[in-house]
């Protein structure tokens, strides 16, 4: 027994979650161990869980007093298959006290009545918690496709516990043919003995797709050895429970379809929570803890150097196979659990100081949807992230999704944005892109990262281009910072500080894991005095020429932008759009900055004066004739646009009259001009201090007064042309307005998740007006939510304490 389990689990969700969105994470792992609770809102046993696609799932939750012989469901629809008029059993239904999230964690609460037996007994209390834990100082934890679900009870009277998966997991074809085992386990080191559903497809189709459901790939289910089991058709075990209680620990070894007699793989675990003295109605408190893993091996096939390659995961550099993950998972909940509940609860204290409450639980929220779309492969030496594109079109590591998800990764930890970038950066200097400009993504959908040979992925070729220098310099600029109150993510400063660069060709490896707190596994620091500035320059050095490559074509065509699709492809082909050419200069700017720290001073001093006099030019192409807002596109009179791409000057700390600490004057005494050195001296981060701002600050100023002009009922939309906004573009043109107006589009679109009628997972794209619903295309659960994060990553940027983002507070009144 344990008594204070559930005591300590209250209190740590009860300043939890305060907005009601319509669809909640359970297990969100990768794109295909991705299930959600699609009627958040509502009694969690309306429906059944779901896919990210909007997809049933077979996943049910019953429990059962013996004492009164009434089975309650908890989750999904379980009860479909009891019988309403039977004396064997009664069909009830808990009270639902409602779900708590966090940025790993959702809890849905429910209590039951005491039975007749016991009338002075309270009502007994259920916590379903489903853990996907996110972990960034653990790579090893994160690259787990698992999670963990831990049933809490607390009260005075027995009850059973009753949990069932179906074939859905693994197929997106009803008619599949599945096969499936029981595996037991005998006790290791600190875990217990186990048993384990193992559930696959009996014909694999490897790296296919049934409406993004995958085709192969294992789940295994497993719980402690003393609970019972059952496979067989999902009528009989659940209305055997219902009946008894308990399941017959046998094995139906009939394979067949997924919905054929549906075969259903079920645990059952008796609580005995009555005390020996009939009398006492004192609570007790008992737990009982389940993990899901879905293992797919190769999980992708990429187009690397070497050829096109069946990518491994990279779980499988530290366990030998699959059991000893799964053992290693299952005994690994408590430190799992502490991680992750240190980043939910520092996600939450940062998240409060720089928006509010709102904002606490729409960054908690988005947090596993980011880290759902991806897949982490490759090896300790060479590590790969990869990335689906959710929903919109399936593209593998799309350049433009990366992008809008990357503040979320600068804050987390920037490790997992270099890992994100290796297989574009590879892919492309190996020569397999015959364009000059950067691509678009590495495949036409995933897991295919096959490459685009013939040139010929979508056509966005500025967006690209200044997408990878924007994001290149930033994660320069994680690395080389001087003290850990300076780092751009505070878990980068946590493991060994040892400089192993030597030991490995690669920039970036993590074959020197540690321990910390007595918590092993933990990834060295990333970055962070001379370390850093030798990681950042061995990363570029290799790739100066393609970063080069880029930044010229920004040179010919970001200016005067030719007719092209933006990172909005939705709102179509567009000429002279002026938000798209300021991401262009900003990304001729970064690429001046890259240039300084590899000491290529004719480049940094060529394309730094390249910036600033096409910056002038765009001031006085993109800006109305009143000067009051950034016009939509050059020659497009009357319209308006959100100008997000002042987000990447400030989060570049291209705007030093408040992001430096040290004296903005030329590099020299004003009282002995002539003594001013003909280079200036370079800072501890290896680069030249910047000395003046980039954009304007006026161009700030106007935006935000602009914002704050056309804000709707939710929001404020992406630009004249429609009603229709992005939260990702939202959360980054607030980051960088005054502070009411950031307030003003934080609580809209909090607004806008209280009531918003869409029915998937945390959707980007979304009407502004009316119903709040989906505009057409329907974008949902995808990782550009990381967005969300704009507000936290300026926070940190330009050596922490919120100057990056603290100078445009009172715009408004300047």
């Amino acid at each position: 027994m344990r008594p204070l389990v559930l005591a300590a689990l209250l209190a740590s969700t009860a300043h939890a979650s305060t907005l009601t969105p319509p669809v909640l994470p359970l297990f969100v792992r990768t794109p295909y161990f991705n299930s959600w609770l699609g009627n958040a809102r509502e009694e969690p046993w309306h429906k059944w869980p779901m896919f990210w696609t909007g997809a049933e799932i077979g996943f049910g939750i019953l429990v059962s007093v013996p004492d009164n012989n009434k089975v309650y469901p908890l989750l999904g629809r379980p009860h479909d298959s009891l019988d309403e008029d039977t004396e064997d059993y009664t069909l009830s239904y808990s009270s639902f006290k409602g779900a708590k999230y966090d940025a790993s964690t959702t809890n849905l609460t429910y209590t039951i009545p005491a039975p007749s037996k016991s009338p002075d007994a309270s009502h007994l209390t259920i916590i379903l918690s489903f853990l996907s834990p996110v972990t960034p100082t653990s790579t090893l934890r994160q690259s787990i496709p698992a999670a963990y679900l831990t049933v809490y009870v607390e009260g005075a009277f027995d009850v059973n516990i009753y949990v069932d998966v179906n074939g859905q997991w693994v197929s997106g074809k009803h008619e599949s043919i599945i096969e499936w085992d029981l595996k037991q386990q005998e006790a290791a080191g600190p875990t217990e003995a186990l048993k384990t559903w193992s559930v696959k497809r009996q014909v694999e189709q490897v790296f296919t797709e049934t409406f993004d459901q995958p085709e192969w790939g294992e789940l295994h289910f497993t719980a402690p050895q003393d609970v019972r089991h059952e496979s067989g058709s999902s009528a009989q075990l659940r209305q055997r429970f219902a009946r008894t209680g308990t399941l017959e620990n046998e094995l139906d070894d009939d394979f067949r379809g997924i919905m054929d007699e549906e075969p259903v793989f079920a645990f059952a675990k008796e609580f005995k929570l009555a005390q020996k003295d009939s009398t006492s109605t004192e609570n007790t408190c008992d737990s009982v803890l389940f993990t899901f893993t879905f293992i797919q091996d190769p999980v992708t096939q990429y187009a690397s150097a070497r050829g096109l390659t069946f990518m491994r995961p990279l779980w499988e550099s530290w366990f030998v196979n699959e059991a000893r993950l799964i053992q290693f998972h299952y005994g690994d909940f408590v430190n799992a659990n502490h991680l992750a509940t240190n980043y939910s609860e520092q996600l939450r204290i940062d998240a409060y100081q720089s928006g509010s409450t709102n904002y606490v639980d729409i960054v908690a929220l988005s947090a596993r949807q980011i880290m759902g779309a991806t897949s982490f492969s490759g090896t300790p030496e060479s590590p790969l992230l990869f990335l689906k594109e959710i929903s919109s079109n399936g593209n593998c590591q799309t350049v433009d999704v990366i992008f809008p998800a990357w503040p979320f990764f600068l804050y987390t930890n920037p490790r997992w944005g270099a890992y994100l970038l290796e297989p574009l950066l590879e892919h492309q200097l190996s020569g397999q892109y015959p364009n000059k400009y950067s691509m678009h993504d590495l495949g036409a959908h995933f897991p295919n990262l096959t490459g685009h040979a013939d040139g010929r992925d979508e056509y966005m070729p500025v967006e690209e281009c200044g997408d990878m220098l924007i994001m290149g310099l930033s994660l320069v600029n994680s690395m080389t910072y001087d003290t850990d109150e300076e780092a751009q993510s505070i878990w980068s400063t946590i493991g060994s500080k040892a400089d192993y660069s030597a030991q490995s060709d690669k920039a970036f490896p993590l074959t020197n894991l540690g321990a910390h707190d007595d918590i092993a596994y933990i990834d060295d620091t990333w970055g962070g005095g001379a370390k850093g500035v030798k990681q950042a320059k061995k990363w570029l050095d290799g790739s100066y020429g393609l970063w080069k490559q880029w930044v010229g074509y920004l040179v010919e065509d970001s200016l005067y932008p030719h007719n092209q699709l933006c990172t909005d492809d939705f709102a179509g082909w567009l000429a002279l759009q002026t938000n798209l050419a300021l991401k262009g200069i900003v990304g001729i700017k970064a690429f001046s900055e890259i240039a300084d720290l590899l000491d290529r001073t004719g480049d940094a001093e060529h394309f730094r004066k390249i910036s600033e006099s096409y910056l002038a030019k765009w001031e006085k192409e993109g800006i109305s004739r009143e000067g009051s807002h950034a016009k939509l596109s050059y020659d497009w009179y009357g319209s308006w646009t959100t100008l997000y791409s002042l987000y990447a000057d400030a989060l570049l700390c291209f705007h030093p009259s408040t992001t430096n600490s040290s004296d903005t004057e030329d590099f020299a005494s004003s009282r002995h001009p002539h003594q001013k050195p003909l280079l200036p001296s370079k800072g501890s981060n290896g680069r030249t201090p910047i000395t003046k701002d980039f954009i304007p600050h006026h161009i700030y100023k106007i935006q935000s007064k602009w914002y704050s002009a056309v804000m709707q009922k939710y929001g404020l939309p992406l630009d004249s042309r429609h009603l229709y906004t992005k939260s990702d573009w939202e959360f980054e043109a607030a980051a960088v307005a005054s502070k009411k107006v950031r307030s003003e589009i934080l609580d809209r679109v909090a607004f806008w998740l209280n009531e918003t009628v869409t029915d998937r997972a945390f959707t980007d794209l979304y009407n502004t007006e009316g119903d709040g619903g989906f505009p057409n295309p329907y974008f949902f659960a995808r990782p550009v939510v990381g967005g969300h994060f704009a507000f936290l990553s300026l926070e940190r940027a330009c050596g922490g304490g919120g100057k990056a983002m603290s100078v445009f507070d009172e715009l408004d009144e300047e």
